[in-house]
């Protein structure tokens, strides 16, 4: 593994349960309603943040550091869901209702950068991630019911019901759901202007 494949400043990670239940995953979309709804507010403000935060670097080169952490909380948060339901199906473990890092098998996190480019701020958001947008939509699908047709939801379903049926989460459909998912949280950090390096174009670190 290369210097650059180990540096890309944004982490998200994932640690498969041994065994995850057979079933339980069939009513995972019931018992994650009420992170859903939280996460429906959550990301309103993080939309208000992230256009706060692009002024401030316009004119300061600067995210402001307490907007910055509560961001990066939210992406957490999203994907220690997504974890748990259908993004990757990789835990029974219940996501806890916090911003904080740590404690869970699910991680994300992006280090505070003490400086970000002004002329960067114009164009990465919408120009320079279009490649990236193309596919992030492949891999998550769009908004609302076509957001089930995007390969993260069907591999992960695979994977379900394979775990219904033998009891095992076939490794291989993990490390790929795993992958697109990381593609995606980097794109998502980049466009919210979190970080100047552009994403990889890759799966795996």
């Amino acid at each position: 593994m290369s210097q650059e494949q180990i540096a890309y400043p944004v982490s998200v990670v994932g640690e498969l349960t041994e065994p995850p239940a057979r079933g339980w995953w069939l009513i995972k979309w019931l018992l994650a309603i009420p992170h859903y709804i939280v996460l429906m507010f959550l990301w309103i403000a993080f939309v208000v943040v992230s256009i706060i935060a692009f002024f401030a670097i316009l004119f300061t080169a600067k995210y402001p550091k307490t907007l910055f952490d509560f961001n990066v909380g939210v992406l957490r948060w999203t994907w220690r869901v997504g974890f748990y339901s259908y993004q990757a199906l990789g835990t029974d473990k219940y996501p806890p209702f916090t911003l904080k890092a740590g404690g869970y098998p699910a991680d994300l996190d992006v280090p505070y950068p003490e400086r970000l480019s002004r002329g960067l701020v114009l164009v990465k958001w919408w120009l320079l991630a279009i490649p990236h947008y193309i596919v992030v939509g492949i891999f998550q699908g769009g908004w609302g019911w076509s957001r089930y047709s995007g390969l993260v939801f069907v591999f992960a379903i695979f994977a379900g019901v394979a775990l219904l049926f033998t009891g095992k989460y076939p490794k291989d459909i993990f490390n790929f759901v795993v992958g697109m998912n990381r593609w995606t949280y980097r794109v998502w950090a980049y466009a919210a202007l979190m970080t100047d390096q552009y994403p990889p174009f890759r799966l795996w670190d």
